[in-house]
């Protein structure tokens, strides 16, 4: 019960809310109980033939009620409506906010249609217990209390009587929460698995049209669906034989008391009107435990996905700031420093090992070695991606774990190979790199990109609208809005990784001039296959296998028989 703790404990900010909720459903369950106290003088007048005005008066009181009873119904709706979209917004606000917070290793080792199915499902299922869930237990706790007096207070033996199946109700509770519990785990964990696959076939609808796979996929989603329904239909099972056994317990009370109060009223005990208002005051009885039934099969399935959320939240981050973590008030200069750097993403399979070199500020140094031999991963361990597992990375002469990391990232621009795009407009794709610039400013980021011309060519101009990921653009236009993202941005470290592969002739040549403009007056970092590009560099880093084994300057590198140099001739040949 940890979880739902937890989850009620969103409600403290909101307690004024919540205490005008509470009020106006003890005022409705009030009401509630009133009607059939009206019955039972109606049937009583009528019986012994009194005047119309003791028949007549309880009528139009009656009618009052259940008037006063929907008008508290519908404020209380109102007010809790409100209070649990606030407390369902800071709920997803917090589980979002701990996705933006957790370290990159995070999301490489979740999908993203698993997170997505706990920060949207997950959410709503918990959403369900303060739409109906709070209030209903709570109303129906107060008419059970206030039933039983009334029964009690009418006639005790008939009370105790019609109360004898509580017991057998509670213990069908119990048994049914005992196991419906760990099979809304494995349901809400279905379900991720289905929203994983449905993600990652939308992605890669290209390849899956171009390999003509669209049956396979079909074929890999129903088989994730059917374990999905048939998790549910485990669940539902035991909610079909739980729900009509407890109804039909609840429906002996009232058997129970005609048999009793039949006799009761032939002797004289209780008046027929008392016995009409036991039965109709059985019936309101019984109906919020079926509710709280209800509740409780909800209850399940909302603690399941509460404890996946609660799983986010409580995830702590790989990477950390330090508690007095620095920030300097100006821009770094851009002097960055690999200290004997060891680093592994699995245990005893280093990826990074004794890595030691300099880069000086202003310095454009080329990063080069075969696919694995550890150049992306010393750009995440600068960018505190990942932590060091020994040796320290230094910016100007600050390890960068003490360097608090908003500040850290601000200082470095990244041009990826692949730049993401986000499905928005192409200013506001450019403007990520400075969302305080000004239109004036992305425009003049663009023209410094070489990006202006086809910008202005598209259909709304800067307000075009570039589709999933960048899908309406090609790979060159992609790449020169990412530019000019990074010329926004302004940072006095540049890494540009693999930023002119997957690009004609033509289009490589206005990258690189973009790219030459972007890397004037900046410690660049140049991470490329192709070694042609490299020319222009003032040194060239050669790694392998985790390892630095050459330095030096690519017109001496490959005059030598060096790594470099058989790089190159590899290539040339090719």
């Amino acid at each position: 019960m940890k979880s739902l703790s937890r989850v009620l404990s969103y409600l403290k900010p909101y307690q004024k809310g919540v205490a005008t909720t509470l009020f106006l459903a003890i005022a409705t369950t009030l009401l509630d109980l009133v009607p059939p106290w009206l019955i039972k003088v109606i049937v009583d007048s009528l019986v012994d033939g009194k005047e119309s005005l003791w028949i007549y008066g309880p009528i139009v009181g009656l009618a009052f009620i259940y008037l006063s009873r929907n008008f508290t119904n519908h404020r209380r709706i109102m007010i809790n409506n409100k209070v649990e979209q606030d407390v369902v917004f800071d709920l997803r606000s917090d589980v979002y906010r701990a996705l933006q917070n957790l370290s990159l290793n995070y999301f490489e080792n979740h999908s993203t249609g698993e997170l997505m199915s706990r920060a949207n499902d997950d959410v709503n299922y918990v959403e369900r217990i303060f739409i109906d869930g709070v209030e209903q237990v709570v109303t129906a706790i107060l008419t059970l209390i206030g039933i039983s007096v009334i029964l009690f207070y009418m006639h005790w033996k008939l009370a105790v009587v019609a109360l004898f199946p509580i017991p057998f109700l509670i213990y069908g509770a119990w048994v049914y929460t005992s196991k419906a519990h760990n099979q809304y785990h494995v349901v809400r964990k279905r379900a991720a698995k289905m929203n994983a696959k449905l993600q990652d076939s939308i992605s890669g609808i290209r390849e899956t049209l171009s390999f003509n796979r669209q049956l396979h996929e079909i074929n890999q989603f129903e088989k994730r669906s059917r374990d999905y329904c048939d998790g549910t239909l485990e669940v539902m099972r035991l909610w079909a034989f739980y729900s009509p056994t407890m109804m039909f317990l609840g429906s002996l009370g009232t058997v129970l008391i005609l048999l009793y109060g039949v006799g009761l009223v032939q002797v004289g005990d209780i008046t027929i009107g008392s016995l009409v208002a036991f039965v109709g005051y059985l019936a309101l009885f019984y109906t919020p435990i079926n509710q709280l039934h209800s509740v409780n099969h909800m209850l399940q399935h909302a603690l399941a996905s509460g404890e996946r959320l609660f799983e986010i939240i409580d995830t702590v981050p790989e990477v950390q700031e330090a508690p007095n973590a620095i920030l300097p008030s100006t821009n770094v200069r851009g002097t960055i420093q690999f200290d004997r750097v060891d680093f592994s993403y699995i245990p005893e399979k280093p990826a990074i090992q004794e890595v030691d070199f300099t880069i000086a500020a202003g310095e454009k140094m080329a990063l080069v070695g075969h696919t694995g031999s550890g150049k992306s991963t010393l750009i995440k361990l600068l960018m505190r991606f990942y932590d060091v597992k020994s040796g320290a990375i230094l910016i100007d002469g600050h390890p960068v774990k003490d360097l608090k990391l908003s500040y850290l990232r601000e200082q470095i621009g990244l041009v990826a190979q692949d730049p993401f795009l986000f499905n928005g407009t192409v200013a506001d794709n450019i403007l990520y790199g400075n969302i305080g610039a000004h239109r004036d400013q992305v425009i003049s980021a663009a023209i410094s990109a070489h990006a202006d011309p086809f910008i202005k060519n598209l259909p709304d101009g800067y307000d075009t609208l570039v589709g999933e990921r960048g899908v309406k653009l090609s790979g060159g236009e992609k790449h020169r809005i990412a530019i000019a993202r990074t010329f926004l941005k302004d940072p006095p470290i540049l890494i540009l990784d693999e930023a002119t592969s997957s690009v004609d002739t033509e289009t490589e040549s206005h990258i690189k001039q973009a790219l030459d403009t972007l890397m004037a007056g900046r410690t660049t970092l140049i991470i490329a296959h192709r070694l042609s590009t490299l020319e222009g560099a003032d040194r060239v880093l050669v790694m392998k296998r985790g390892a630095l084994v050459e330095t030096g300057i690519h017109d001496t590198l490959i005059a030598t028989d060096s790594e470099y140099a058989q790089l190159f001739r590899q290539q040339v040949h090719l």
